[in-house]
């Protein structure tokens, strides 16, 4: 009894400590160095990734149980806040029981379990790193999933030839801000496995700020007037992967998901 009561006392120490210090070291993380540049702008090369539970739900969520009960703790959903601008996506009357349809059949026609192209947004959040690769021209994004990418134009802005799961994308330097315009998206990608969505009328507005050496400022204005009441905002930080032998690797899924979508079409052995 005494050695659990010690160690009782001890941890509780040990957090208010914590609290007395947190605030000294999260104001010192970063505060004495400045984001490097790139012909005059802030130069946004590296691997980044986000660190949040926005590719299980954009809105705020509790833990629960996974999509296949049979994973048990290992597919359960981590509970999570929302990094929607006001917590709610704007949906309009009607249209959010297609996200409810969504997320009931999540295990077997969520885009991501497919092993489709994720899509804008998605592509930012889903929880592998992707790479910025920033020259004096155009800007390339590489994403380990799926081994999807796309090219930002920095150009003379072009319209979108036809509807693809990555868009076409226009980018723009607005201050310290690397602004893209994002059209011509299929509305096939879903925004999250909780199954919310948009149609083939998205518009998407991303905005990418570095705020420091190892870390961006993510949003994503998303206007879909088919689907929601006004636009809505998204915002998250980006982490720099700073091991020294950071990298993408290859996730390619395809074969990961050909039981889920042909299976049914395989011949039983003979005999």
């Amino acid at each position: 009894m005494h050695n659990r009561l010690g160690g009782r006392i001890v941890s509780l120490a040990m957090w208010s400590l914590l609290l007395v210090l947190s605030p000294t070291l999260v104001a010192g993380q970063g505060s004495n160095t400045t984001p490097p540049r790139l012909n005059g702008n802030p130069d946004l090369n590296g691997i980044w990734q986000a660190v949040n539970t926005a590719n299980w739900n954009l809105e705020a969520h509790s833990a629960s149980h996974g999509a296949v009960w049979q994973s048990g703790a290992l597919g359960a959903i981590p509970a999570g806040d929302s990094v929607v601008e006001g917590g709610r996506i704007p949906y309009r009357d009607g249209t959010a029981a297609r996200r409810a349809d969504n997320f009931n059949n999540r295990a077997a026609e969520d885009p991501e379990a497919l092993c489709y192209l994720p899509g804008v947004p998605r592509a930012t959040y889903v929880p592998y790193p992707f790479q910025i690769v920033q020259s004096g021209g155009d800007i390339l994004m590489v994403y380990e999933y799926a081994s999807a990418n796309r090219l930002v134009n920095m150009g003379e802005a072009r319209s979108a030839g036809s509807d693809t799961w990555m868009g076409t994308n226009n980018g723009r330097w607005d201050g310290e801000t690397l602004v893209i315009d994002v059209t011509g998206l299929n509305g096939l990608a879903w925004l999250d496995r909780a199954g919310n969505y948009a149609s083939d009328q998205l518009h998407v507005v991303e905005r990418f700020t570095r705020v420091g050496p190892d870390h961006i400022r993510y949003e994503a204005t998303i206007e879909d007037p088919t689907v929601f009441t006004r636009p809505w905002t998204i915002s998250m930080p980006l982490y720099r992967r700073v091991e020294a032998n950071a990298q993408l690797h290859d996730f390619k899924c395809v074969e990961f998901s050909e039981d889920l979508i042909y299976g049914q079409y395989l011949k039983e052995p003979v005999q």
